[in-house]
């Protein structure tokens, strides 16, 4: 299997990706960031704004029972494939972000988990979903969808209800990189303090640009979601506490929404 080249994405819907299997790159270890969902940040290299980024992603796997979900996948090396079936089986695979999903494909042919996703996302040459994310149809007990409407690439963000606090999991839309993570080189980290990328409860400045969000997406999502107090992304270090307090006051600086 070769290793995909990086991909541009100044134009990205008109992705096309390649049915190759990306190799594993470097990654941290799953950490259990809140009681069954863990987080493993890995590395991405892209084409962005005519220059090489090496940066960081994260993959979330939540664990119910012996079943486990991935969402934003981020390939793992074989020590790394090693730790995650002994969490338990993969039972789901979940994309939530449209310019995430270079790894889809490798976790569909080692598992071949139920792949779920929004209609309308772009997906590797030969996947599709089996299963559309939809309020009333998750792969998530106790867990409720938002998805966004104004973007001209789809993406939502799953809520998981808890009673010490529910819990966020998003992809670009929601970011919380408040520095560079320890995959991202030098020279990409300069250019993402350069662009806003460092920001506490922030909005993925790349996706924004990406796929143009409307203010009305914000007022939507805060009246939807409600109060949640952590989030995890797929960029950036988990946000611990008054969570949904943080994105308000970006929703408001960025959109101007109350």
């Amino acid at each position: 299997r070769r290793t995909a080249e990086p991909r541009e994405l100044n134009n990205p819907s008109t992705i096309e990706m390649s049915a190759a299997f990306p190799a594993a790159m470097a990654h941290g270890a799953i950490e259990e960031a809140f009681e069954n969902v863990f987080v493993v940040e890995g590395t991405y290299v892209g084409e962005f704004f005519g220059a090489t980024w090496t940066f960081g992603r994260n993959m979330v796997v939540v664990r119910e029972g012996d079943q486990l979900t991935l969402i934003n996948s981020v390939r793992l090396s074989d020590e790394g494939l090693a730790k995650l079936e002994a969490l338990g089986k993969v039972k789901n695979l979940v994309k939530i972000g449209s310019l995430h999903g270079c790894d889809d494909a490798f976790y569909i042919e080692r598992y071949h988990p139920t792949f779920w996703a929004l209609p309308g996302m772009p997906h590797a040459e030969g996947v599709s979903a089996d299963r559309e994310l939809r309020a009333d149809a998750l792969p998530l007990a106790a867990c409720k969808l938002f998805t966004f409407t104004t973007t001209k690439l789809p993406e939502c963000v799953l809520v998981l209800e808890r009673a010490d606090g529910n819990i966020v999991i998003a992809c670009d839309s929601l970011q919380n990189w408040e520095e560079a993570d320890a995959h991202t080189d030098a020279a990409t980290a300069a250019l993402m303090k350069e662009k806003g990328f460092f920001c506490q409860a922030n909005c993925g400045p790349a996706w924004m640009m990406f796929t143009e969000p409307k203010p009305e997406d914000f007022t939507a999502f805060k009246a939807s979601v409600g109060s949640f107090e952590h989030a995890v992304c797929g960029h950036g270090s988990v946000l611990r506490g008054g969570a949904s307090a943080k994105y308000a006051q970006t929703f408001k600086k960025l959109f101007g929404v109350e």
